[in-house]
């Protein structure tokens, strides 16, 4: 078999808290404007507040949120890579727990979910967040679609021209899309004073998503490095583990890249969370990123805002500083400034390590992988596939075959303009 599915009467119905199991007490963050802590209570949906602090490690998923996942395609499949193991001599198997299956084609809309139904909870007039490539803002639009309440998404800027169909697919789900900076809040209009062409930063974004939450009476969404956020995206990974158990296999390396960290996070830290009770980590945990954007392998584990106009309180995560302006790469999903405070944490302690690559690099992976399995992977997802070949190697020295449990965190299909223009595909006008 190459496809692996759970039935949808089988769905898990807990998510899972790493914050009980960590190898140490997470640092707290810090009020430096003192401002920050009320900030949040306003804006953040109550229930996901509650979350962020929570010890409890199983939280049960309200049956509203079991009944949209079920909608939106979950379970999703695990698929076996059989042709790219080839590749590989047979030296390692590829499972792939394809996030690309959901309705909006990435892991995003599983915590996207569960954010706008507690907004709608308390009674929030919209909710506002924060997109890079699009596929955060994509699920979160979905989501209060289903809902039935307004969403307002402050997209970057470089990626709003860049990527136009994520746009127009929010669009689609009756959403408010504007390129960040923007004229909505006092922040995007003084950037936009300073420099009318600014590419704009997911920090930039969080900032005005913060912002227009706060002064319209809306409630604030967050797409990503926040502890409830990553817990609500691991359904991925409770799945999988059934998945994984069924299929008769116990990965050597899991697998995935980072842009906040929520993504991979969601589907290592099931598996990850047994071990550290346990008390013996034996598998190898590897987070690949991207080399224009490098938080996790020159990023300094600090006290950092996780946005631009330090609005939100200061977190202690890997950072490469709140203000930094990345360039305009196509994997827009990674160019957040800073990684998860649990997962920096896990990076600190060596339990999870880091990989960046570079855009060119990843996308002949991603042309590979198309050639190979015949499924096109969203520049994001593309970055973790190198780290196929280094785990390849070591096996082949080893002399023994390795199994690998990789996120595949979306689907390209609205990407293929980007891969153009870095494969140097002949482009029609």
């Amino acid at each position: 078999m190459v496809r692996f599915d759970l039935p949808q009467d089988r769905i898990p119905e807990y998510w899972y808290n790493i914050l009980p199991d960590l190898p140490e007490k997470l640092p707290e963050p810090i009020d430096a404007t003192g401002k920050s802590f009320e900030t949040l209570k306003t804006v953040l949906p109550s229930n996901v507040l509650n979350y962020e602090f929570s010890q409890e490690r199983l939280i049960r998923i309200p049956d509203e949120v079991l009944e949209r996942y079920l909608q939106v395609g979950r379970p999703t499949p695990i698929i076996r890579a059989r042709r790219l193991e080839e590749k590989f001599n047979n030296m390692i198997k590829i499972y792939m727990k394809m996030e690309s299956y959901t309705y909006t084609g990435s892991h995003k809309i599983n915590s996207a979910i569960a954010h706008v139904y507690y907004a709608k909870m308390d009674n929030a007039k919209f909710v506002s967040t924060e997109t890079g490539a699009g596929q955060w803002g994509s699920a979160v639009s979905l989501a209060a679609a289903l809902f039935k309440i307004k969403a307002y998404v402050f997209m970057v800027r470089t990626s709003y021209y860049a990527k136009p169909y994520r746009k127009y697919l929010m669009m689609m789900y009756g959403a408010n899309v504007n390129p960040s900076p923007s004229n909505l809040t006092d922040f995007g209009r003084q950037l936009l004073t300073k420099d009318p062409n600014h590419p704009g930063s997911l920090g930039i974004a969080i900032s005005e998503a913060v912002k227009y939450a706060m002064d319209n009476g809306g409630k604030y969404v967050v797409g990503s490095v926040v502890n409830s956020d990553i817990m609500f995206k691991t359904i991925a990974g409770m799945e999988a583990k059934v998945q994984m158990e069924e299929i008769g296999e116990d990965p050597d390396y899991i697998i995935g890249v980072v842009g906040g960290g929520s993504n991979y996070a969601a589907l290592a830290y099931p598996f990850l969370g047994d071990e550290l009770r346990k008390g013996e980590i034996r598998r190898k945990y590897i987070a690949s990123g991207s080399s224009e954007v490098p938080k996790m392998t020159k990023g300094v584990y600090k006290y950092d805002f996780p946005d631009t106009a330090m609005i939100l309180p200061q977190l202690k995560m890997y950072s490469i500083g709140s203000d930094f302006v990345p360039p305009p790469i196509y994997a827009g999903g990674l160019r957040y400034h800073a990684v998860a405070p649990t997962l920096s944490l896990l990076m600190n302690k060596g339990i999870v390590e880091a990989r960046d690559y570079t855009q060119e690099e990843t996308f002949k992976w991603a042309k590979l992988f198309a050639e190979t399995e015949g499924y096109i992977p969203a520049p994001e997802t593309a970055h973790a596939l190198p780290i196929l070949e280094e785990i390849a190697e070591k096996a082949k020295k080893d002399k023994e075959v390795k199994t690998v449990l990789m996120s595949f965190s979306g689907h390209g299909l609205l990407d293929l303009g980007n891969y153009a223009d870095v494969l140097g595909f002949e482009r029609i006008t």
